[in-house]
């Protein structure tokens, strides 16, 4: 069951390089991106990785770090299935998994996270987050 909203931040990719491999192309693309979870501001630098699938939609791997402005900090690891829209944006779906040793991020370590990661045609990205109960 979708639990409640526990985070929402906005952000731009800040690069991205498509990856030697045999194969359907695989992208790599970084982004950093300012926002809250569990009401604690923060800044995430991350990378994925995703591959076309043959039907056209994509198949992501990634992981960032968390960073509040006191110095602590959490960890996640994530995957998720997207899909092209109208102008070249993107729109993902899928699940993330914290850790941490932080004191105000520690519910995060006990969290299946799913979240939706949306991309416009500049870069801009903004990502949704909800605890899965």
């Amino acid at each position: 069951m979708l639990g409640d909203k526990i985070g929402e931040e906005t952000g731009k990719i800040t690069g991205q390089r498509v990856l030697p491999r045999d194969g359907a192309p695989t992208v790599e693309t970084s982004f950093q991106a300012t926002g809250t979870i569990y009401g604690v501001i923060h800044t995430t630098i991350a990378t994925y990785r995703a591959t076309m699938r043959p039907d056209g939609n994509l198949y992501g791997e990634g992981q960032g770090v968390l960073m509040a402005p006191n110095g602590e900090s959490a960890t996640w690891k994530g995957s998720g299935v997207g899909k092209f829209g109208p102008g070249g944006t993107l729109s993902y779906r899928g699940a993330i998994y914290y850790q941490t040793a932080s004191p105000v991020w520690q519910r995060l370590n006990q969290v299946a996270a799913v979240f939706e990661y949306e991309v416009d045609a500049d870069g801009n990205t903004v990502g949704r987050i909800w605890e899965w109960k």
